[in-house]
């Protein structure tokens, strides 16, 4: 080293590592340019943001009745309660369940003629039908599972009740989901 490269015995830096620096800078810049396309196609696509709420009038559906609403692209069940399938969710509060839930909890307070669930099968995924299988809740054609009245597996491959969303009563006889 020369005498003006060293000062009180240290080096002092010179253009090769303000080189270095920058070159690490710059290739810093460049990998995040690269990477920065690929983290951001894993956010949800506006369509699917579009439909992160959704607002449907539950007032018109008949007791006994339900209506299907798409919500970020899956069917929801919103399905009026009668009397009777109130009572055997009721009833069968204590069966033996594989996904242990009372009927109360699977719906709003004071809202037991109301049931809104997901209307996709734990299993694989099919859409289940309502009025059939053993329970006269839904029943899913592909493989069989079979749901109560409050939308409980009770019989078939299926792992899990059928999903609560999230959602709210809103004045006027609607329903928020999301």
């Amino acid at each position: 080293m020369t005498d003006h490269a060293l000062r009180d015995g240290l080096a002092q830096p010179g253009k090769r590592d303000f080189l270095y620096i920058v070159t690490g800078v710059a290739a810093a810049g460049a990998v995040g340019g690269l990477v920065w396309p690929f983290i951001d196609q894993m956010n949800p696509a506006s369509d699917t943001l579009a439909l992160a709420s959704v607002e449907t009038d539950y007032s018109k559906v008949a007791l006994g009745q339900q209506v299907v609403v798409k919500w970020r692209g899956k069917p929801v069940f919103i399905r009026h309660r009668t009397p009777q399938e109130i009572a055997a969710a009721v009833a069968d509060d204590h069966a033996d369940l594989r996904d242990p839930a009372t009927d109360a909890s699977r719906h709003k307070p004071g809202m037991a003629e109301w049931l809104i669930v997901i209307g996709v099968c734990t299993h694989l995924g099919c859409v289940p039908t309502f009025g059939e299988g053993e329970y006269k809740g839904w029943l899913c054609p592909c493989h069989g599972s079979v749901y109560d009245t409050s939308g409980r597996i009770r019989k078939g491959p299926a792992p899990k009740n059928l999903y609560l969303p999230d959602y709210a009563f809103l004045p006027a006889g609607k329903v928020k989901l999301g």
